[in-house]
């Protein structure tokens, strides 16, 4: 016995005709009616009578109707505990490359344990296709990757756009380049350069900016949140898009500002990806939402 039978049952008993039930229930009228006569094979007994003005219930059928009611009843509320449970306990795993962390992420995971106080956020620092791999297998909910302008979106992800931003240099204030409007690449191999590692978009971004050329001296670190922490200890700048740096608490509290680069259109995408086609929780749905709403606010608010 299953419990869509029952369903088919009480919907025909409401709707009074196996034909009105099917158009509801979106099944053919013969489909509907060989589920019906097979429970009834399974019960032993004619649960419809069936009349050339429709199917109504028998005597037989209308004694145990309450029973089915009563199991119909007892599975939405299984079904709804469930999704209670679900929606309170779910871990949701967000894998980032670490940009827009302070403007964008904080705060999203901050609206969303508004409305779900237990609900677990695991936030993972990760390469892309790290966080490409994860999403595939189901090891992260949501992820946020960078983009240049023009990149291919993996094949099996839904992905949407967050922020468009630039590639700016990070630098201390009171470095010698601050007092500029702009740094052009050949500021960039006077001095050291703190770069993203292989496997990161502003890795390949800056790669393609110098074409070959090497600057004065170089480090190579995880993510932009590192990045940003070296060049405030001093160590060199780093170029990074400007969404992962405007509203930092380090340029705040001063110890970093930015500057564009001269000559330069490239245009960086925050990206909100998950897995495609997959149900989505509630959870995981309502955290993308809140990605969503807070980048559309940090948007309006420039």
């Amino acid at each position: 016995m299953r419990t869509e039978q029952l369903e088919y049952i009480a919907a025909v008993t409401r709707l009074g005709s196996l034909r009105r039930a099917a158009e509801e229930l979106r099944l053919s009228q013969p489909a509907l009616s060989e589920t019906v006569r097979n429970l009834e094979r399974e019960l032993g007994v004619d649960l419809l009578e069936r009349k050339r003005s429709g199917a109504t219930m028998s005597a037989e059928g209308r004694e145990l109707l309450p029973h089915i009611i009563n199991v119909l009843d007892a599975v939405d509320r299984l079904r709804s505990a469930a999704g209670e449970q679900h929606r309170i306990s779910r871990m949701v795993r967000v894998g980032t490359v670490n940009a827009a962390t302070v403007p964008l992420l904080i705060p999203a995971v901050r609206d969303f344990r508004a409305g779900h106080p237990v609900t677990q956020v695991e936030v993972v620092g990760a390469q892309q296709t790290d966080i490409h791999r994860a999403l595939s297998e189901g090891g992260f909910d949501l992820g946020l990757v960078n983009h240049l302008a023009g990149d291919d979106v993996p094949a099996g992800l839904e992905s949407t756009e967050l922020l468009r931003g630039r590639p700016v240099v990070c630098l201390r204030p009171d470095s010698p380049l601050a007092s500029r409007t702009a740094l052009s690449v050949t500021d960039l191999l006077d001095t050291p350069l703190i770069a993203m590692r292989s496997g990161y978009v502003m890795h390949r971004y800056v790669h393609r900016l110098l074409d070959g050329r090497a600057p004065s001296f170089s480090y190579s670190t995880d993510g932009a949140e590192m990045g940003k922490l070296m060049v405030a200890e001093g160590l060199g700048v780093t170029v990074l898009p400007d969404f992962s740096v405007v509203d930092d608490p380090l340029v705040r509290g001063g110890a970093l500002t930015h500057r564009p680069l001269t000559d330069d259109s490239t245009r960086v995408l925050l990206m909100l990806q998950r897995r495609r086609a997959d149900p989505v929780p509630r959870a995981v749905q309502d955290l993308h939402d809140a990605f969503v709403a807070r980048a559309r606010a940090l948007v309006s608010g420039n």
